[in-house]
């Protein structure tokens, strides 16, 4: 992957299973296989939210395969003059791509969409190998994250 590479950050498409994309995903946690099927359910639902829930992927023009993904969805609250909250979830980047600012594109092209969309805020979990880069990124450490699993 060369200087010259422009990559451009865009909405994930129907046909980005092709691509990678679920593969992508298992390089970051548990992601079993997905049929097309399955795929294309989950990719309309999330659809039919339109700007509430956006995932984005970067794909390498060359290869033809996506290199990196995150998501944002917008929490509607009754704080804050009944406010909203934008969550980034699921950011990662191809092995082979990373150190190309590819991570960092990802998570301002997220946090521009929360931001357009009126949020207060956006928030984020991420593991303390993660930290120092999304402080890059202009986010800071608050509170602690806590979580139970039902599976």
């Amino acid at each position: 992957m060369d200087a010259e590479h422009k990559f451009q950050v865009r909405k994930l498409e129907i046909l980005d299973k092709s691509k990678g994309f679920i593969e992508l995903l298992q390089q970051l946690t548990i992601c079993d296989s997905v049929s097309d099927k399955e795929f294309e359910e989950r990719f309309q639902e999330i659809n039919s939210f339109g700007d509430d829930h956006l995932i984005c992927v970067i794909e390498d023009d060359h290869s033809g395969k996506i290199i990196a993904t995150g998501s944002v969805f917008i929490e509607k609250k009754f704080l804050r003059n009944c406010g909203k909250v934008g969550h980034i979830e699921d950011v990662v980047v191809d092995s082979a791509a990373r150190g190309m600012q590819l991570g960092k594109k990802i998570i301002e092209f997220l946090t521009d969409h929360a931001h357009s969309m009126g949020c207060y805020k956006v928030i984020l979990d991420c593991s303390l190998e993660n930290k120092a880069f999304y402080e890059k990124c202009g986010y800071r450490q608050k509170e602690v994250q806590m979580v139970k699993y039902f599976v």
